[in-house]
């Protein structure tokens, strides 16, 4: 077993094991409470630029498969678990972890105590950090965290999205294969932007009826606009939205076309910073499948699934915007909605890849505004 440091930039260092991938990697340490999941938290393109640490101590119990990807790649710098199962035991498994990991060039780190890092974590917060099995002076790779890139103001949406747009082929895993989900006359026609999508999200719409067309992150509002569509999808996604500021100058003027629009994680940011909100960034983040968040609109409380650094200040929405939802861990905004035009959003991740399903209502409350605004 081949040793490994991770390195913290204020200089905390955890020695540990070597797992997956062998070799050297840099990016924001951050935590997850999922007890399962792990490789839809992977797959999460929202985890560009990120290394992450699972709080469960005992990951890879059930493996790896085909199916439960969240895109097409995993998008995580490095993953850090207590113990990375060596025993793999699901009838839908197709891989280990350690060796999907090694498959895709991903810098893993085990027999750490992780949750001596998530308190650190969590009374310093989220910071800079480097994993690496090469080098074993901990200075010496301190010195490669400090010039590594700090999340603030960095713009990742660019790296994860498509090239070119596309139509989504919806497909529903099946115990005996892959079904094929069409209709000859969709209900609706949904223009989503890649901003980091979730393919869950995809094929939540799918399930509805709807036609589905995935678009770059820099797309214009007018080429949008000439595809016709019923509703906008405005992905989750990495990085700051501040950095975003060209994209959010288009979504200004695909609502003011009173499209229906709904937007999720950093999606949400963007739709509450083209309406005049500022975002900031959180201490260490909301990354789980376990937060509760009231809907002020019913008063009913759902168990929600987030992965996001980053949040509006409500105290900088203008009056025509109000707040929906509440994180009721730290009331921090978690839903909003325009009071005159078809647009709403959520911080958090209605497609339940990994998490609770609490919160799939969304998706038909996007589907009956768009069947209001028809």
């Amino acid at each position: 077993m081949t040793n490994a440091i991770l390195v913290l930039e204020d200089g905390r260092t955890f020695q540990g094991a070597s797992f997956g991938a062998e070799g050297e990697t840099f990016g924001e340490m951050v935590f997850n409470t999922s007890m399962a999941g792990y490789q839809e938290i992977l797959t999460d393109p929202s985890y560009a630029g990120q290394i992450v640490c699972m709080t469960y101590p005992l990951i890879g119990n059930y493996g790896v498969n085909d199916d439960d990807v969240e895109s097409r790649r995993p998008w995580v710098e490095g993953f850090v678990v207590r113990e990375a199962s060596r025993i793999v035991s699901n009838w839908r498994s197709t891989d280990s972890l350690d060796s999907y990991l090694k498959k895709n060039s991903i810098v893993g780190i085990e027999h750490i105590d992780t949750r001596a890092l998530v308190r650190h974590i969590r009374d310093k917060g989220a910071m800079r950090a480097g994993i690496s099995s090469v080098e074993s002076d901990p200075k010496a790779l301190l010195e490669n965290v400090l010039s590594s890139p700090e999340m603030q103001n960095r713009e990742l949406a660019s790296k994860v999205t498509v090239s070119k747009q596309f139509a989504y082929q919806a497909e529903i895993p099946m115990q005996s294969g892959i079904a094929h989900v069409s209709s000859d006359t969709p209900k609706f026609h949904i223009v989503a932007f890649d901003f980091g999508v979730k393919t869950n999200s995809l094929r939540e719409f799918a399930r509805f009826g709807c036609r589905v067309t995935v678009v770059p992150a820099d797309t214009p509002a007018s080429d949008v606009m000439a595809l016709e569509p019923d509703g906008i999808f405005l992905s989750n996604g990495p990085g700051d939205p501040a950095s975003m500021k060209t994209v959010i100058e288009e979504i200004k003027k695909l609502a003011e076309t009173q499209t229906p629009m709904f937007g999720i994680c950093l999606g949400h940011q963007l739709i509450g910073s083209a309406f005049g909100g500022e975002t900031y960034k959180l201490k260490f983040g909301h990354r789980g499948g376990n937060q509760p968040i009231k809907d002020l609109t019913t008063g009913k409380i759902e168990i929600t699934s987030h992965n996001h650094g980053f949040a509006i200040d409500a105290e900088s929405l203008p009056p025509e915007v109000e707040v929906t939802h509440l994180n009721l861990n730290d009331q921090t905004v978690a839903g909003l909605r325009h009071k005159t035009l078809p647009v709403f959003s959520v911080q958090y991740h209605p497609e339940s890849a990994p998490g609770p399903h609490d919160s799939e209502y969304l998706f038909e409350r996007f589907i009956a505004l768009m069947q209001t605004n028809a």
